[in-house]
């Protein structure tokens, strides 16, 4: 019971970097299926189209559904969206706060995209495919030559003789047609780019961090704790309410009172999360109870939206399936 009490805290620990390892080993496992079962270059004039839409499309795909199962997007959707003639800033303030909020979300949600772009480069597949159709690599390779020339450029995701044919013709662009180290080459300096932007963005946002390292991790500890009391709490609520609803129904009985959030306090706990240093809560429920009901806004004089405190608005809505 102790190890499985150690191992849920670890993964609750590194619940983010864990998310990030395991979606990255999928892309890839999905990447070398995509690869091995279902590619199938077409060695004509559809290589370059068929071979950027196996390279580009999934990434594609990839990073509309990270924005689909990404909570702060559908916190901001949601928030953002006319709730009758009540508005909760202006124009330019949801603006504002839509660009804080979707472009640290953006920056994870790239994390599945690149990398699928980044296996497909390293396994060739894909770009060599891609660029043994392209025109530009064509009249290169194929200069001053007949189109058997051409005809034998695109067949060499199929052939592997025909390098070496090619290379008779036109020795001088010998490296033209070396796409398999091109794509590799082209693989690595991305994975290098990736991991360097997001070692610099981690230092960035950790040093501009409005509160320090360990009261950072306490603030975790209590969105754990919040969550755990607001799951409890929840179904124990719901259960009542629909007991109570059921009984009248079969009893034929006028409903008792019964206290429910109203749809205005649930929309007060919805927006994004801001960070105010004048007024430091930990969660909008903690700012809910301890502000006036009535002057709780989305964005207030002094509020920021910190990268390093994102975790807050995904604290309750990823147990929610969101």
């Amino acid at each position: 019971m102790e190890k499985l009490r150690t191992a849920m805290n670890f993964c609750i620990r590194y619940q983010k970097t864990l998310g990030y390892s395991i979606v990255s080993l999928l892309t890839i496992a999905s990447e070398q299926i995509f690869s091995s079962v279902a590619f199938r270059c077409p060695c004509n004039s559809w290589n370059t189209l068929y071979g950027c839409v196996f390279l580009l499309v999934p990434a594609f795909l990839l990073f509309l559904l990270g924005y689909m199962v990404n909570a702060r997007t559908w916190i901001l959707f949601m928030s953002s969206c006319p709730q009758g003639k009540k508005r909760c800033c202006g124009f330019w303030e949801k603006g504002c706060l839509s660009l804080k909020v979707l472009v640290p979300v953006t920056a994870s949600i790239l994390v599945a995209p690149l990398t699928w772009i980044a296996v497909a480069l390293l396994s060739a597949n894909f770009y060599e495919c891609a660029a043994s159709g392209s025109s530009l690599i064509r009249h290169r390779v194929c200069r001053d030559m007949d189109q058997q020339c051409w005809e034998l450029l695109q067949k060499i995701p199929c052939e592997e003789n025909v390098v070496r044919e090619l290379l008779k013709w036109n020795s001088t662009e010998a490296g033209l047609v070396s796409f398999r180290a091109q794509s590799q080459v082209i693989g690595w300096l991305l994975i290098v780019v990736i991991i360097t932007v997001a070692l610099i963005s981690t230092c960035i946002s950790r040093c501009f961090s409005p509160v320090s390292y360990f009261q950072l991790k306490f603030w975790k500890m209590y969105l754990e704790k919040e969550r755990e009391h607001f799951e409890i709490k929840a179904k124990e609520h719901a259960a009542k309410l629909a007991e109570r609803n059921i009984n009248c129904f079969f009893e034929a009985t006028n409903p008792t009172p019964f206290q429910t959030p109203s749809n205005e306090d649930w929309q007060k706990i919805s927006f994004p999360y801001t960070f105010n240093k004048n007024n430091q809560y930990y969660s909008l429920i903690h700012k809910y109870i301890n502000e006036n009901r009535g002057q709780v806004r989305a964005l207030s004089e002094g509020d920021q939206i910190p990268t390093v405190l994102g975790f807050v608005d995904e604290a309750h809505a990823s147990e929610q399936g969101f």
